[in-house]
């Protein structure tokens, strides 16, 4: 007896052959959609990588533009100290310098007359000769002028020393001669010129 449930011989062959195929298919349709999800996460890795290389850029770009102000600045500094050290020279007063100075020594003794007695001239040529010997007021005033502007000017002046002392010295030595000078003029010892 045949059962219905049996499948004729030539039909079995085709479902075999449509279950290989099928399967067959099935298969590559699946290797095939692995293969995708394997190239979009290869994709999906080289995308990374070159984002990983953009920020890198942009961080190499934003020391670089740090390192440009840095630079920037620094040249800055050294001008604006270059202008201040040219200002400081500029507002510094001028040394003067005496070039010349004239002592006259003018002789107010009296010239002897025959008639004068001789005493009383050769006592006042005597007493201004006395007066006259020595160092002037002027002489020790350069000096003592001198030498102090020097020290106060080595003292004031805290970048150079060298130059304050020679700037101090000048000055000094200059407001020395002058007040000693006035005082040679009070006592008598230099007559002011007419």
């Amino acid at each position: 007896m045949k059962s219905t449930h049996s499948i004729p011989q030539a039909n079995r062959k085709n479902f075999t052959l449509k279950n290989i195929f099928l399967t067959g298919v099935t298969a590559a349709l699946m290797l095939t959609a692995c293969k995708k999800e394997n190239t979009v996460v290869e994709k999906s890795l080289d995308q990374q990588k070159i984002e990983f290389q953009q920020r890198q850029l942009e961080i190499e770009q934003q020391k670089l533009a740090i390192e440009k102000e840095k630079i920037a600045y620094e040249t800055q500094k050294k001008a604006d100290s270059i202008a201040e050290r040219k200002a400081a020279i500029a507002a510094q007063p001028k040394p003067q310098v005496i070039r010349e100075t004239k002592t006259v020594y003018v002789n107010n003794t009296p010239r002897q007359s025959a008639s004068s007695g001789s005493n009383s001239g050769v006592s006042q040529g005597t007493n201004q000769t006395a007066q006259k010997q020595g160092m002037s007021k002027a002489a020790k005033g350069t000096i003592i002028g001198t030498v102090g502007g020097a020290a106060a000017g080595a003292i004031i002046s805290k970048k150079n020393r060298g130059l304050g002392a020679v700037i101090g010295g000048v000055v000094g030595g200059a407001t020395g001669y002058t007040i000693g000078r006035a005082g040679d003029r009070k006592d008598g010892r230099v007559q002011p010129r007419n």
